[in-house]
């Protein structure tokens, strides 16, 4: 025999899981603007957080219940212009500060709203078909399956990043973006010069060009150098500068004496360089640098009067 709450208690219940997403709404508003990844965490702490996106606005729909209001295409399409604009405000209220605007957020946004209008049951859902229903529910369930295998995707990513030591990058990934800035390519292992997998740098006549290494492994305790292979196609010697700084470094002022900075001479072919550790340690005046938080590793040229090219080949601890 089924059983059936009563419609006094199935309304009560009703009542209090309304309360209840009431309170999240309120307990989680003030996230938006205050607290959350900063522009120096990782990129995984900053995927999963957006998915409160999708999670906020599934609160606000179940605590202030539109479909009292409406039906059908009416009540998703009143719906969607109003998470519409109050994201978009949300957005704008946001620039300027320190959290980053992000315009796929809406996308998020719309998805929690989207998810709770579709599993609710299909009677209250007035003049939309049964097949109209079941396809919005499957257009929406792809969706926020891609929204969480993203986040998926980047802690497997993450997991791998940190299983690298005593590398600092794995060459043979065929975008570079997820851990690098600057203008830079990858290289296949079949080309000119070369026999194994190497990033192209391009070198611009702008003050400053290059790249920063963002990703990678951060604990450097256990390790005495850093070793960096360049190879330089020109005929020439030329210069670049390298930093290294820690999570301390870019929380602060950016001071030039807050981290490690040198001077490699590139001669025409290979080069290695290799770098005491010990001296990245004590570069910072006034502290020791935190060998366990390493954040980004630049390397990059100034005041070339020309565009060039280098190639980097291997970038490790040992």
């Amino acid at each position: 025999m089924r059983f059936t709450l009563p419609a006094h208690q199935a309304a009560r219940k009703a009542r209090i899981w309304q309360y209840l997403a009431f309170v999240g709404v309120i307990l989680a508003a003030p996230f938006f603007f205050v607290g959350g990844p900063g522009w120096t965490d990782g990129p995984l702490l900053k995927s999963a957080w957006n998915l409160g996106h999708i999670l906020f606005f599934a609160l606000l729909t179940l605590a202030v219940q539109p479909w009292r209001a409406w039906t059908g295409w009416t009540l998703w399409s009143i719906c969607s212009l109003v998470v519409l604009l109050v994201g978009a405000g949300i957005e704008l209220l946001q620039y300027g500060t320190s959290r980053q605007v992000d315009w796929q957020d809406m996308l998020r946004n719309l998805l929690g709203l989207w998810a709770v209008l579709a599993a609710r049951p299909l009677a209250s859902q007035t003049r939309l078909s049964l097949l109209t229903a079941w396809s919005l529910r499957v257009i929406i369930g792809a969706l926020l399956l891609a929204q969480t295998g993203t986040t998926a995707g980047v802690a497997i990513q993450q997991y791998k990043v940190s299983q690298l030591l005593p590398a600092l990058y794995d060459f043979s990934q065929p975008d570079p973006s997820p851990y690098w800035n600057g203008a830079i390519t990858p290289v296949p292992s079949d080309a000119p010069h070369s026999s194994q997998h190497e990033l192209r740098i391009s070198l611009s006549t702008t003050r400053y060009s290059g790249m920063s290494l963002h990703n990678f492994p951060a604990d450097w305790r256990g390790y005495n150098e850093l070793v960096i292979d360049l190879y330089n196609p020109q005929d020439q010697l030329f210069g670049m500068a390298l930093r290294i700084n820690d999570i301390e470094h870019d929380l602060g002022d950016n001071a030039y004496n807050d981290r490690f900075n040198t001077r490699l001479t590139l001669s025409p072919g290979p080069n290695r360089f290799r770098l005491d550790l010990s001296q990245v340690r004590n570069a910072p005046r006034g502290r020791a640098m935190d060998m366990q938080k390493i954040r980004r590793v630049i390397l990059f040229a100034t005041g070339i009067q020309e565009p060039k090219t280098v190639y980097l080949r291997d970038i490790r601890l040992e």
